[in-house]
């Protein structure tokens, strides 16, 4: 025998249960699935995750209530003043194009909201939809200039 010749150790490869093979083979009959009953028959399944054997299940007797703002729900791309110091130069306009073509947004659709995180330096015009309090003080004290594209107010949705 070669010190090299592999196998299995002694009881790791059992031989598959054969069910259903007559009353002397010990999982006959029944075949180890109980009696009746719809588990028992064949093809049996359950038909998806909350059925109550024919009942209503409890997440249609029960009432929808409530309201979703999903709807409604404006999404912003979200840059911070810090990354408008990395990436432009002094003088730059910050703006949907210039913003694409650095690569900070991806999707062109949506909204873009500057927010004031990190320090600024550099004179830089921002013409973006939404703009922060706080981002706006500091471009403003470098010396730039900030242009929000159609500001509504809540007294105009109303």
């Amino acid at each position: 025998m070669a010190d090299f010749e592999l196998h299995a150790p002694e009881g790791a490869n059992k031989k598959p249960k054969r069910v259903g093979r007559g009353s002397s083979s010990g999982l006959g009959t029944t075949a180890g699935k109980g009696n009746k009953g719809q588990q028992s028959r064949s093809g049996s399944a359950v038909p998806y995750v909350g059925f109550e054997g024919g009942q209503m299940p409890l997440y249609r007797r029960i009432a929808r209530k409530g309201f979703s703002n999903k709807v409604f729900k404006k999404e912003y791309t979200v840059l911070n003043v810090s990354q408008l110091e990395q990436k432009y130069a002094d003088g730059e306009t910050v703006n949907r194009e210039s913003l694409t073509s650095k690569g900070l947004v991806k999707k062109s659709k949506v909204a873009i909201k500057v927010l004031g995180d990190g320090e600024l330096t550099k004179k830089l015009t921002v013409d973006v939809d939404k703009v922060s309090a706080t981002a706006k003080s500091k471009i403003e004290k470098c010396g730039g200039s900030v242009k929000v594209a159609e500001a509504t107010t809540e007294n105009e949705n109303k």
